[in-house]
């Protein structure tokens, strides 16, 4: 019989989850543009890519760390 988990989430949580995505994307866009001279983008891409990558890594470490509550679905 299979099972899912949930994890509960409060809203402080998916605003920080929301905004180190969108800071990883930004950068990664940044790095891929050719709006700012080589040298800029490089730089800003890579600090955001580097912030949004390392504050993923406690956020995914308290979402997963949690205690999973499970449940059997019925067939």
């Amino acid at each position: 019989m299979p099972t899912i988990s949930e994890r509960r989430l409060n809203l402080s949580d998916i605003i920080l989850i929301a905004a180190t995505r969108g800071m990883l994307g930004a950068g990664i866009g940044l790095l891929l543009a050719g709006k700012l001279n080589s040298d800029q983008r490089r730089a800003v891409g890579r600090t955001l890519v580097l912030v949004g990558a390392v504050t993923t890594i406690p956020l995914a470490l308290r979402v997963f760390g949690q205690q999973a509550r499970t449940a059997d679905l019925a067939a």
